[in-house]
């Protein structure tokens, strides 16, 4: 049967219907089958039209049903479930549906409150730095919000997607033909890191593997991908 993923959580704005997109754009350019399936009853399903992956509407809880029987039956493809906002208990049942489970937060003391009680309520799930600063003082103050959190939990933080500002072209109702290489990169990356979760579940187990991330964006580990190493706890982007 397909892998599948889920991008919940029950804090909105932390990036979830973004990163879904990034991740299955990113898949498709690693030459990975993935549908992307929307099951947020609040927001406007996408068109597929231009778009490497498939878009999938899920909104109902029957809906959902009848698209994890196709994915059942599709071997080899990546199903990546977008969740939506204040809904634990829909949430919960795309824990219980998911092979991985990705917990999106911004760098704020809000966003990190929520992703805490996220953390506790699915113990298999990992939080993912959404939309990260570049700013050396923004990226600092970030870092220090990330070590606030209980030592038991903060090893299951990922490495940090960086903010690209353009990736919200993703999310147009139509997707340009050519993207911007910062998109491309940064989603490859992306893809790279959930594939390697995926994949080597052997490989990662909260084991404290420092990733070799980069001073730039996310986007430049994609350029150099023979230097990826394991995802591993989160770590600060800057060198010092």
């Amino acid at each position: 049967m397909a892998e599948i993923i889920c991008v919940i959580g029950n804090k909105g704005g932390t990036g979830k219907t973004t990163l879904s997109h990034m991740l299955c754009h990113g898949l498709a350019l690693l030459e990975r089958r993935a549908a992307c399936v929307m099951t947020d009853e609040l927001r406007e399903p996408l068109r597929a039209e231009g778009r490497r992956y498939v878009v999938a509407d899920a909104r109902s809880a029957k809906a959902r049903e009848q698209m994890m029987d196709k994915l059942r039956n599709l071997p080899g493809w990546i199903g990546v479930l977008d969740g939506g906002a204040n809904r634990t208990d829909t949430d919960i049942a795309l824990y219980e549906l998911s092979n991985l489970v990705l917990l999106p937060f911004r760098d704020s003391a809000e966003d990190l409150r929520t992703v805490i009680q996220d953390l506790e309520r699915f113990p298999r799930a990992h939080a993912l730095p959404s939309q990260w600063p570049h700013n050396r003082w923004q990226l600092e103050a970030a870092d220090r919000l990330v070590a606030t959190m209980p030592a038991h939990l903060r090893s299951r933080v990922l490495p940090p997607v960086m903010a690209v500002s353009s990736s919200k072209l993703l999310l147009q109702a139509t997707v340009p033909e050519q993207l911007p290489t910062a998109v491309n990169n940064a989603t490859r990356a992306l893809a790279r890191m959930i594939l390697d979760m995926t994949e080597h579940k052997e490989s990662f187990a909260y084991k404290p593997v420092a990733p070799s991330m980069p001073a730039t964006p996310a986007a430049s580990a994609a350029a150099n991908p023979s230097a990826a190493t394991p995802p591993g706890p989160y770590q600060s982007t800057m060198r010092h």
